[in-house]
């Protein structure tokens, strides 16, 4: 992507629909005039005079709780420096959405027009009532020392600049997984460390809590070694000044056994890798570009252990594995300050969470066939859904034995349970699916590409690295389209009508007429649909000119469905195709199936509905555990619709004992645990959370998914196709761009499936 489109794309971003990233949702009703009359005047004075009564009834009556406040006067901004406060804000909503969608914390950010500290801490003290929590952001050193030393002190909240200790205690956590893996002793070990800001100063004082030693530490800054003789060390770097004397980063580094890089990059060489001890660790962290490159250092020697702050390499050491999940367990019991046991909590429950057996799921996101704990995992992942679980109840027990907490957990059960129900987030699912994409991206044709939302969603997965597009029509439409969007790639355009594309219809109607000739096709008419872009698209695939399709934004379903039917073979011991559509909804993510295909399956088809579907889930790293809805409860009618549903229900009970399969249920209490509990002891679903919902019909399908869009704002990923040979998907008519998007990535994990599937056969 060139810079100009990276600029466009960015700016566009932040604009539109509405400006900023964030807003205020409202958690009450207040349709009529007597929720008004509750939430405001009269009945708000019930709470006040509550609060009035015992300060601490705002945890219970208002957000505080929850609410954190994002700080900053705009003076370190990222790495575009004094910026000030306006120009900060853009950051400033950006960890708040961080915050929201890995912890669930709410968040106002606050951008504070004041570089003296006095004023500043006056400032944040003033408005300190409204919140449970501050996250001070982007000041620059030595202030942001001394600020955060005061608030600490003069506060009852917890407050923690997260450029000082968030990377602090993430490569913490890195570091004694690295040392243990290298067989060295933390104490006996020789760290180089360059840079000697805020964040470097931060990572080697909590280095000195793990266990090192201060004189086994050596810092350069932009000046230099940080050496007793100079006299222009601020306080904070005084304690790391050495006695010791080294002319230059590269003398340094000979035996050390740790460099930590915060700083910039390009500055140290493979010689200087190689020069270090033996199992040398090594964290290159600058950002965009690390002090050396992954790809130099592993290539430098092969016992080296490697950690970066880049997501493009392994063990990267990223921010967003601690702040969310510290506030979130600081917040919970009401702590009054994050202490040193409350970081070196997080620091011991990361490093412990990489040593344990990893979730299938994250296996599947990162394209990995088992991660396990060694010199290319030493961290967990940022996708990791542990992370919500582990690491507060870790941070709020140190807060509880260090006697900080005001609430303290009775109940940690329950409380995990509670913080699992927090990462039920859909976006988080789009993100997990883009990532796993991103791994190994295939050639997906869109096969309406002259158009230009369909040319937009293209160009997007290509900048985002999630596939590589394939586009078919209008090849003039196309260019013209590509130039007003800023598309400067080279990517391949194919115009089937052309001449030039005449030799490739030829050879795929012969293809075709081959495989449908007794079915009536001549070949006079095959050589016709091969002008026709979603017969030449689906024959590129089968003919395996591409990895797979998506289609569909600009006509009908049933009218795009037909040719894919017909060209697409099913796959091996599928009987009948059908559809599902991946609903993201607060309650988690849920497939719905059938929802374009079938209109009235039979029971045998409802079963085989749901075991394609069951397969999808589990691709997608789900446990799938199946509700088969009804207007009715475990044979309470007998109707014809509901014998159908028990049917199927028998049917998988019998044939695939395996699969926790249950119905024929309402959907009411297929998603209500306590209802289905207290009415339906016997179901197979007690204690399981439902995310598939196999209907009886394609109206009720259908109607359903729709609905849940439109009224509950559920994201909607789909209808994917099951059951056919090939990653072929047909959109619905007027497909958003994110929804095109969304169906490339799973048309790419579709493909990346079925070629593991393949390398296993042959292997074997």
């Amino acid at each position: 992507m060139s810079d100009s489109r990276k600029r466009h794309e960015a700016l566009l971003y932040h604009a539109k629909p509405k400006p900023g990233k964030i807003e205020v949702v409202p958690t009450k009703k207040y349709a009529t005039q007597h929720d008004l009359s509750l939430a405001y005047s009269p009945g708000v004075a019930e709470p006040c005079l509550e609060i009035k009564r015992d300060k601490n009834n705002v945890y219970k009556y208002t957000t505080k709780g929850n609410l954190v406040a994002v700080i900053s006067n705009g003076t370190a901004v990222l790495g575009l420096g004094n910026i000030g406060p306006e120009a900060s804000k853009p950051v400033m909503e950006g960890k708040g959405l961080l915050f929201k969608i890995f912890a669930d914390i709410d968040v106002f950010d606050i951008e504070v027009d004041a570089t003296d500290v006095d004023k500043f801490v006056e400032t944040v003290k003033a408005i300190a009532p409204t919140f449970g929590g501050i996250n001070l952001e982007d000041i620059k050193a030595p202030e942001a020392f001394e600020i955060e030393r005061r608030l600490k002190e003069e506060l009852d909240i917890p407050v923690m600049h997260d450029d000082q200790h968030g990377t602090a205690i993430i490569s913490a956590a890195a570091l004694k997984n690295a040392l243990e893996i290298a067989e060295k002793k933390i104490e006996e070990v020789k760290i180089v460390v360059s840079g000697a800001g805020s964040a470097a100063v931060s990572c080697a004082t909590l280095y000195l809590s793990l266990g090192a030693k201060a004189e086994n530490i050596i810092m350069f800054d932009v000046n230099g070694l940080l050496h007793e003789s100079r006299d222009d060390l601020e306080q904070n770097q005084k304690k790391f000044a050495t006695n010791k004397q080294y002319a230059n980063l590269a003398e340094a580094m000979v035996d050390a056994d740790v460099f930590l890089g915060l700083s910039v990059g390009g500055i140290v060489t493979p010689k200087m890798v190689q020069s270090m001890a033996r199992k040398p660790i090594v964290f290159a962290m600058a950002n965009p570009v690390s002090e050396i490159s992954y790809e130099d250092a592993v290539a430098s020697r092969d016992d080296i252990i490697m950690a970066t702050g880049r997501s493009d390499t392994p063990n990267q050491v990223n921010n967003v594995l601690g702040f969310p999940y510290i506030f979130r367990g600081a917040l919970d019991v009401r702590a009054t300050k994050i202490n040193e046991e409350m970081k070196m909590a997080a620091v011991n429950a990361l490093a412990d969470l990489a040593k344990r057996a990893v979730p299938e799921q994250v296996n599947i996101v990162y394209d990995e066939v088992s991660l396990s704990f060694g010199k290319d995992y030493i961290i967990p992942k940022p996708f990791d859904p542990r992370l919500i679980y582990e690491i507060p109840p870790a941070i709020a027990r140190a807060a509880m034995e260090s006697g900080v907490a005001q609430e303290p957990i009775e109940d940690w059960d329950k409380y995990r349970e509670e913080l699992m129900d927090r990462s039920g987030s859909g976006s988080k699912e789009i993100r997990l699916l883009h990532n796993r994409a991103r791994r190994n991206p295939k050639r997906i044709v869109f096969a309406e590409a002259d158009h230009l939302d369909v040319l937009k969603a293209a160009q997007r997965v290509y900048d985002e690295k999630i596939a590589k597009p394939i586009l078919l029509g209008d090849k003039e439409v196309i260019l013209e389209l590509k130039a007003e969007l800023g598309f400067e790639a080279e990517v391949t355009i194919i115009d089937p009508k052309t001449a030039e594309e005449k030799e490739r219809r030829e050879r795929f109607a012969e293809s075709y007429w081959q495989s449908r000739q007794r079915k009536g096709v001549t070949f006079f008419e095959a050589k016709k649909w091969m002008r026709e872009r979603n017969y030449f698209a689906a024959m590129m695939v089968n003919e395996g000119e591409a990895d797979g399709l998506i289609t569909g934004y600009s006509r009908p379903y049933p009218s795009v469905v037909k040719p894919i039917l017909e060209l697409i073979e099913k796959d091996k011991g599928v009987t009948r195709v059908a559809a599902t559509n991946l609903m993201l909804t607060k309650q988690g993510p849920m497939f719905l199936a059938d929802t374009t295909i079938n209109i009235n399956p039979t029971a045998k088809d409802l079963a085989k509905i749901t075991q394609y579907t069951c397969v999808l889930a589990k691709m997608f790293g789900m446990k799938p555990n199946v509700a088969m809805l009804g207007f009715s409860n475990f044979g309470s009618t007998k109707s014809e619709s509901s014998q159908k549903i028990r049917e199927a229900v028998d049917y998988m009970h019998k044939n695939h004992p395996d699969l926790v399969v249950d119905g024929e249920i309402q959907a009411d209490f297929a998603l209500n645990p306590e209802m289905l509990a207290k009415e339906f002891p016997f179901s197979k679903l007690n204690g399981k959370k439902v995310n598939v919902l196999i209907f009886p019909n394609l109206e009720s399908a259908n109607i359903t998914y729709k609905l849940m869009k439109q009224v509950d704002g559920a994201e909607s990923i789909g209808p994917i196709l099951l059951g056919l040979s090939k990653p072929v998907h047909v959109l619905q008519l007027g497909a958003s761009v994110d929804e095109m998007v969304n169906m490339a990535a799973v048309a790419v994990v579709d493909a990346q499936e079925r070629e593991k599937h393949l390398n296993s056969q042959k292997a074997e």
